[in-house]
């Protein structure tokens, strides 16, 4: 078997028994991608490693530098709480082993950087799923392509459920503003850098953000607890070409998740939807030409079509990427330098909320 064919063993660190986004996205994920092997596992605690072990039929092993070290694991994947990143990731970039690890990379821009820079020559990937969607990528042709013109704005409002409805137990950590796992994080992280690959990214910023929601249910119950995460956000900036960018980012909502973004241009318009997060569901994609009216748009096929309508559509996507890379081939999944200029801009958002001040990027 050649360079280009073969099959790349994969081991997984959060990996469980009983769900959760390993068990539930990566694995069917990786398997649906093909050329992958998944062959190796770490757990939160023995217990849970042992029951994963048997579910999945591949070995646990006790750490990552463990699983890293193993001759059979070409890839070492991260799908654990963002406040354990660094202590996982850095073992396995130790041992030279490619590391692909969900989004948020870290809990702030100085753990990001410290991240990546341990990364020296190891090839490396980050979890922003939007970029590896065939319909943002669709829709970055078309920008670039000129189909609305020249760029004259891009607007983008993203609502989520979380941040100011009931959390689960073991989402609390998300509510906590220091533990990187925060709607800025998350939602608008995901939002931003999947709008950025079809616009361009900001070149400054000025924030107004909000918590509106200090307090939240637990679970479905009367007991309240503490938020310190913002579940208000709203940016606007300068795009490379000096085109104007507004997001909003609303948490909580009554009315449940949605995005949009709508793109203006000399030539024409592009309005983009979808009921969720953008890089978990199927988007809707309308256009028109100057003088003409909004019309859906038809993507090209892709070879994972059959999937299109199940959350694992982009991270499959990721997947036949990653494998891509690892075989020799170019580029086209984010690596942890890219992680870090998006952490750099949810960095200047922050300062500029704190100080009322745009930040320059």
């Amino acid at each position: 078997m050649g360079a280009r064919e073969r099959t790349i063993g994969v081991g997984i660190v959060g990996l469980s028994a009983t769900g959760g986004w390993g068990a539930g996205a990566h694995v069917p994920a990786l398997s649906a991608a093909g050329g992958f092997e998944l062959r190796g596992l770490v757990g939160g605690s023995t217990t849970s490693a042992r029951a994963a072990s048997e579910v999945h039929g591949v070995p646990a092993y006790r750490s990552v530098e463990r699983l890293a070290q193993a001759e059979d694991i070409d890839l070492v994947v991260v799908t654990v709480k963002t406040p354990r990143h660094r202590e996982l990731v850095l073992p396995a970039l130790a041992a030279g082993r490619p590391v692909f690890c969900e989004w948020p990379l870290a809990v702030d821009l100085g753990e990001a950087e410290e991240i990546a820079s341990a990364a020296r020559a190891v090839p490396t990937f980050v979890g922003l799923q939007g970029r590896s969607s065939p319909t943002f990528r669709w829709l970055a042709g078309l920008v670039s392509d000129g189909y609305v013109g020249e760029v004259l704005s891009a607007t983008v409002s993203s609502t989520v459920t979380e941040w100011g409805g009931p959390v689960a137990q073991r989402m609390l950590y998300t509510l906590d503003r220091t533990l990187g796992a925060t709607m800025l994080g998350i939602a608008f992280g995901h939002a931003i850098d999947a709008a950025s690959m079809v616009v361009g990214d900001l070149q400054d910023v000025v924030a107004t953000t909000a918590v509106r929601h200090p307090h939240v249910r637990l679970g479905g119950g009367d007991r309240l607890v503490p938020m310190t995460a913002d579940d208000q956000i709203a940016v606007s900036g300068r795009l490379p070409n000096g085109a104007i960018l507004s997001a909003h980012q609303r948490g909580g909502t009554a009315a449940g998740s949605s995005f949009s973004m709508v793109i203006d241009g000399t030539a024409g318009t592009l309005e983009v939807t979808a009921p969720d997060h953008p890089h978990v569901v199927p988007v809707l994609v309308r256009g028109a030409r100057r003088g003409e009216p909004l019309t859906t748009l038809t993507r090209p096929d892709d070879p994972y079509r059959h999937l299109a309508q199940t959350p694992i559509h982009s991270l499959v996507h990721a997947y036949a990427g990653i494998g891509h890379t690892l075989r020799g081939g170019p580029r086209t999944v984010p690596d942890f330098a890219h992680a870090v200029r998006r952490h750099r801009l949810l960095d200047a958002i922050t300062r500029s909320a704190e100080t009322g001040r745009r930040i320059d990027l």
